[in-house]
């Protein structure tokens, strides 16, 4: 389980190559720090910041953001560092706020490549800090271990610097300010495997650099993020790799690639994707047409390279991703550069007496305005000429996609048969951007789940901006959680996937109709407190026995005819009939489920647990929240993109779920 520290206290580490997670509610920037058995920082080298985010060991994101991962290997930290502190600071300047004490307390979690914790702290009791020593990972007898410190520095970054013995404190705090009120926002990956299963070709254009850095007008386009760990960049869909961050809010994936050939300024999308393996697999099918000279490549479905065309399309969808999100943070960048050039040239017309006012001013401030409106119309053009080759490859991939990443309208659910094998990833909804609202990605998540699942049935604005009454908003809660659920059941084959349910109001019994009239639940839902008690009561006893026979090297040992199929606990309103005990059960199902077959699927509106307090804030934290309607909630922590998550619904009117849940449960006949 998550060690959950308090000020002072330290947990042992297992493992050397990590991942920090910082979750403020509010954007700060992060920075790391290597110290020597002293606690003393050397030099300037010896600091991962924004405007320096790749040391020895390190990587940290060049940008403030509300959420960080940072990367850890403390395998290549040089001999002489003893300590590596995480440092968090509010950013200078800006018009957000300039304390602690006024944002929420601050998350960190220490994980491992895995998604999983191995030690979390929340840092209280800060007032008039502006920076803060959040945790150090230090190394005793030649083991590391990581202590919970909540240090903070009403006089910011320069006084915790120079706390630390470093001589340059206020230039690095300087820096580090620049690095960020300039924007320097790019990626920051997980640390890869010392050894790379492929190669990545998928690229993109790359940006020029603007007047103001030595070049000409800036045309957009993603700039390939540069790993301290081998100089490796991102793969895989909807779940990170270890060396990239995933869809919003997704666990890692142990997939590997290498460093894109570089980029070409302003050139079109190549249509190649991630490799899988070692070994060149076989070419995909030639789909489509060779394209003509100077055209772009023609699309085509299941083109990354894989050995199944389940792998083929998953790396696609994910390079689909990938694309948009480098393509729309390129736009923005260059956006924001016209604004800040203008901005700076007009400030210029006005602090001049002479130019202020007459035809001189009025000449100079219209020439501001032509230059910012001819770079924002070259970044558009360069938006959307990569926005349609993606739309062009939407268009190719969606009606190829298997039933466990399309659509519930996709026709492949029309020909739907129950699987042999369990696929790679499950699609739980679409992510696009409001830059290009017509391309939709499909969110696909590895299977076996690694976390559980939260439907958020609180009152919430849907992003078209209508809002939906708690009645209203509690049903369509409860349809998303019993169409996730029926795509589990589809998915997996027969009796090899379990669902139970809890509804201890019975408030859920007409979305959960489905579900029960084909007779696909284990048993009928849990009702009341009685029910509750007795469907986590032998769930808990479950995750115990398996516990036990994984980790004694049992397995063999469990009981006669025990049902080894994964487990789904779907939860709806709670906390109604659930007291201490059955609370305390839920959290262990959450904590210590997924590992040995057990996953909690809730569906629940936070604000009615507020009785509790903070002891189910771990709780919410170790789900991935998603919503019924349309809603731009998950943080894209690669380029700090807030993407619109819509969930996956049976269209109104389609049998297709009575369908296919008509012949899971006859499969589960013959099956037995």
């Amino acid at each position: 389980m998550t060690a959950e520290l308090v000020r002072g206290q330290n947990h042992p580490l297992s493992q050397a190559r990590l991942e920090i997670r910082i979750s403020a509610g509010t954007p700060i920037v992060a920075v790391a720090a290597l110290g020597d058995e002293n606690g003393r920082i050397h030099g300037e080298e010896w600091v991962a910041h924004p405007g320096a985010p790749a040391q020895p060991g390190l990587e940290v994101p060049r940008q403030a953001a509300a959420d960080h991962r940072l990367a850890v290997d403390l395998d290549a930290v040089p001999e002489a560092v003893h300590r590596v502190s995480v440092l968090l600071a509010l950013p200078v300047g800006g018009t957000g706020p300039v304390r602690f004490g006024a944002v929420a307390a601050p998350f960190v979690a220490v994980t491992g490549l895995d998604g999983g914790e191995v030690a979390s702290y929340t840092i209280t009791g800060l007032e008039a800090e502006s920076a803060v020593v959040a945790l150090e990972l230090y190394r005793r007898q030649g083991a590391w271990k990581v202590r919970a410190v909540g240090q903070g520095y009403a006089g910011g970054l320069a006084e915790l610097l120079a706390d630390q013995q470093l001589s340059q404190a206020h230039q690095l705090a300087g820096s580090i300010n620049d690095a960020v009120s300039q924007g320097l926002a790019r990626s920051v990956q997980a640390p890869p495997p010392r050894t790379a299963d492929g190669d990545r070709s998928r690229q993109a254009a790359a940006p020029a650099l603007g007047p103001d850095q030595g070049g000409t007008a800036p045309q957009p386009g993603p700039v390939p993020p540069v790993s301290p760990y081998g100089g490796q960049t991102p793969g895989g869909p909807g779940q990170p790799t270890p060396q990239q961050p995933p869809y919003p809010g997704s666990a890692p994936d142990p997939d590997t690639v290498t460093q894109p050939s570089a980029p070409t300024a302003g050139g079109p999308i190549d249509y190649s994707h991630p490799r899988r393996q070692n070994a060149a697999p076989p070419p995909p099918p030639p789909t489509a047409p060779p394209a003509a000279p100077g055209q772009p490549a023609q699309p085509v479905a299941g083109d990354a390279t894989g050995w199944s065309m389940e792998e083929r399309l998953y790396n696609q969808v994910w390079g689909m991703f990938e694309d948009l999100a480098r393509t729309t943070a390129a736009y923005r960048s260059a956006v924001d550069f016209a604004e800040s050039r203008m901005d700076k040239e007009l400030e210029q017309v006005l602090s001049d007496p002479r130019s202020r006012i007459g035809g001189q001013g009025d000449a100079a401030r219209e020439a501001a305005r032509a230059r910012h409106a001819q770079l924002v119309a070259q970044a558009r053009e360069a938006l959307d000429r990569d926005l349609a080759q993606l739309a062009a490859e939407a268009d190719v991939v969606e009606p190829a996609l298997p039933p466990a990443y399309a659509r519930w309208d996709n026709p492949a659910w029309q020909a739907y048969r129950v699987p042999m094998e369990i696929p790679m990833a499950l699609r739980l909804g679409d992510l696009h951007l409001p830059e290009a609202d017509r391309i939709r990605i499909p969110m696909l998540v590895r299977l076996p789940l690694e976390r559980g699942l939260w439907i958020d049935s609180g009152p919430a604005g849907s992003s078209d901006g209508s809002f939906t009454d708690s009645h209203a908003m509690s049903r369509l809660a409860m349809e998303t959680a019993v169409a996730h659920a029926a795509r589990l059941l589809a998915v997996y084959p027969a009796g090899e996937f379990t669902v139970h349910v809890i509804d201890p109001a019975g408030s859920g019994a007409q979305p959960l109709a489905p579900l029960v009239q084909t007779g696909v639940l284990a048993a009928p839902p849990a009702l009341g407190a009685a029910g509750v008690a007795d469907a986590l009561g032998r769930l808990t006893q479950r995750v115990d026995l398996v516990q036990m026979a994984v980790r004694g090297g049992a397995a063999d040992a469990l009981p006669p005819g025990f049902d080894t199929s994964q487990q789904l606990l779907i939860v709806n309103d709670f906390p109604h009939g659930f007291d201490d005990r059955a609370v305390n059960q839920l959290r262990y199902l959450a904590d210590e489920g997924p590992a040995f077959g057990v996953h909690l699927m809730m569906v629940a509106d936070r604000e009615q647990s507020s009785g509790y307090g903070p002891l189910l804030d771990p709780l919410w934290r170790s789900l991935l929240r998603l919503t019924p309607v349309a809603e731009d909630h998950l943080a894209d922590p690669w380029v700090g993109h807030a993407w619109t998550y819509e969930p996956s619904l049976v269209p109104p009117g389609s049998q297709v779920l009575q369908q296919v849940l008509s012949q899971v449960a006859t499969a589960r006949t013959k099956f037995t």
